[in-house]
């Protein structure tokens, strides 16, 4: 994709790989997207200090940046929002999904509010907003979507179950809305990092042996793979790693996660 002159819509951007793709000088893609010609970003997320902190960080690259606090598990808002975007800011070229929280525990011990948290934030927070952007794109015949997923949308882990099925529903949703939407030059891309040095990632205990990513490193994938127009972008030698094993033997991969997962959270109930 040609990002030069275009307009690009990003989802919780105020923080994780969000923030790296939107915030310069912590984050090496806004300043990537800057130097190849992006003329606006449109920062969505709930917290709105975050949000204007990273829109003056952006703007001083020469980049407009228009920060929107909003919910996007709450339809009737992300409608009216989408409506005041499109009328004062123009079609988006390139939207950006990346909001998402996650919860670590063990299937047994999980309650129902934090499982509906995941569901609506990860699923269908992602569907409210690509819904109206996707219909536009269609019919201006043009646009790029990208869906950030996870190594866990490829690999299931011990104490991540309701985390790993919006990321694996993350997956086949982007597959079948590719396809959907290729006759009508829309592409759509999913992109997949492993553990990443992020706020959510922060709060988690770590499987042994495993090595987070930087932000920085996910986010210069993430531009390789726009540049190239890939259909996924799977980031990190860990991640294929993980997914080739899966693909030979399955049976050692689960072994190998059983093993590694955090003692303290992996089993009981």
């Amino acid at each position: 994709m040609n990002i030069e002159g275009k307009i690009a819509l990003i989802t919780g951007a105020s923080r994780g790989i969000g923030r790296a793709m939107a915030k310069p000088f912590r984050r090496k893609i806004a300043y990537e997207l800057a130097h190849q010609g992006i003329r606006r970003l449109i920062l969505i997320a709930r917290s709105a200090h975050h949000l204007h902190q990273l829109a003056d960080d952006v703007r001083r690259l020469g980049v407009e940046a228009v920060p929107i606090a909003l919910d996007l598990t709450i339809p009737k808002q992300v409608s009216v929002v989408m409506a005041r975007v499109w009328r004062d800011y123009g079609d988006i070229d390139l939207l950006i999904n990346c909001a998402g929280v996650a919860y670590q525990t063990p299937f047994l011990r999980s309650r129902a509010s934090q499982v509906q948290t995941e569901m609506s934030t990860n699923m269908m927070g992602m569907y409210t907003v690509t819904g109206p952007i996707a219909r536009r794109m269609v019919s201006r015949r043009n646009g790029t979507i990208v869906n950030v997923s996870s190594l866990m949308g490829k690999v299931a882990a011990p104490t991540m179950a309701t985390y790993s099925a919006t990321k694996f529903a993350i997956v086949g949703f982007t597959r079948a809305l590719r396809m959907e939407l290729a006759p009508h030059n829309v592409k759509v891309m999913t992109l997949l990092p492993s553990l990443t040095n992020t706020d959510i990632a922060r709060d988690m205990q770590k499987f042994r042996g495993v090595i987070p990513m930087s932000a920085e490193q996910v986010a210069q994938a993430f531009v390789r793979g726009l540049s190239r127009d890939a259909s996924e972008v799977l980031v990190g030698w860990q991640s294929h790693l993980a997914v080739w094993c899966d693909r030979l033997s399955p049976w050692l991969l689960e072994r190998i996660l059983q093993v590694t997962a955090p003692r303290s959270v992996a089993g009981g109930v």
